[in-house]
């Protein structure tokens, strides 16, 4: 079932944030799961080629409102909210926030749209879950656009300390559940400072973005959305060994393009020796294997060029999407 409404929750709204140049949002969405629904937005007509926009961790849809207005009219863009983030309900109690669940939940998002072939775009954590199905259902991913991030959980720690992850991951959960704290309610002021001071990548512009649909406002002030059993990313990313990673790689039917930012996540001059040697092999790997199906790309800003500096990164990822299609769309 597909429920359609349009509803604003927090003061960080402001008119015009949703779209310019003439591309406007199109609806807010409401698809309903077993445990609630699943929150998204769309851009353009529905009759157009889609494309599934998966935020990053802790972000929620709005990541892509400033640059979806960049992109190709001809299309039809669908950003969600992940289970637990930005409009979309939390889990049941006593379900964990796994990347795998996230993975179910695209399954069941373009069940819903009735989405038989489309193309991925993900940033950060989102690029991972896109990836991961996109190995899992290869046959409904055509392109893949990874924005700072790469297609499976590859950590040069990762593997190494799944177990201590998959601990702490239980742990938190159930602290959490067995704790009596009420959400804090703060003022949109403190909200925003307290944002921009845990994120200093990301401009106050990108930052009122981000809690307008991260937080609702109550009668004392605001409190954020997302659910507290939402901890360190590691607790939900299935992290893999890089055998594992090849072979997820020989199953993506999908073109993939990779931007990478030069001040991102995997930043070259920042990171480790052994950090340096996952992108390089991830990298490799994907050229190796994905031949002529592989693009990747350095742009100029941080981990959240798509937000910060959209101009960087649209012209790059209309080029790809608009690119020659290797098999037909049946949206």
């Amino acid at each position: 079932m597909l429920v359609i409404a349009i509803t604003v929750f927090s003061p960080f709204y402001r008119k015009g944030n949703w779209g310019s140049g003439g591309f406007s949002l199109l609806s807010e969405l409401k698809l309903a799961v077993p445990w609630g629904h699943i929150a998204a937005k769309a851009w353009g007509s529905q009759q157009a080629r889609p494309v599934l926009c998966l935020h990053g961790w802790l972000d929620n849809a709005n990541s892509f409102d400033r640059l979806i207005p960049l992109l190709p009219k001809d299309f039809h863009y669908v950003a969600v909210d992940f289970g637990g983030h930005g409009l979309s309900s939390h889990y049941s109690p006593g379900v964990p926030y796994y990347q795998e669940n996230f993975v179910s939940d695209i399954r069941r998002v373009v069940a819903a749209l009735k989405w038989k072939r489309f193309s991925i775009m993900g940033h950060s954590f989102g690029g991972m879950v896109g990836g991961m199905f996109s190995s899992i259902y290869p046959e409904m991913v055509d392109k893949l656009i990874l924005l700072d991030t790469l297609p499976f959980a590859l950590d040069a720690k990762g593997v190494e300390e799944v177990l201590t992850y998959k601990r702490g991951a239980i742990e938190h959960m159930l602290q959490t559940e067995a704790s009596q704290k009420p959400r804090q309610v703060v003022s949109p002021e403190e909200m925003l400072q307290r944002f921009l001071k845990n994120n200093s990548h990301v401009s106050e512009e990108c930052a009122r973005l981000l809690l307008q649909r991260g937080t609702t406002q109550v009668a004392s002030g605001l409190i954020m959305n997302r659910d507290r059993r939402l901890a360190l990313p590691e607790y939900s990313m299935d992290f893999i060994s890089r055998e594992l990673f090849v072979h997820s790689a020989k199953k993506l039917q999908a073109h993939v393009l990779l931007l990478k930012a030069i001040q991102g996540y995997y930043n070259v001059r920042r990171e480790n020796d052994s950090d340096r040697n996952v992108m390089l092999f991830a990298i490799d790997m994907l050229k190796s294997v994905l031949k002529e199906r592989f693009q990747y790309i350095q742009v100029p800003d941080n981990h959240y060029v798509h937000l910060n500096q959209p101009q960087n990164v649209a012209g790059i990822i209309s080029t790809f999407l608009l690119s020659k299609e290797t098999a037909p769309h049946e949206p």
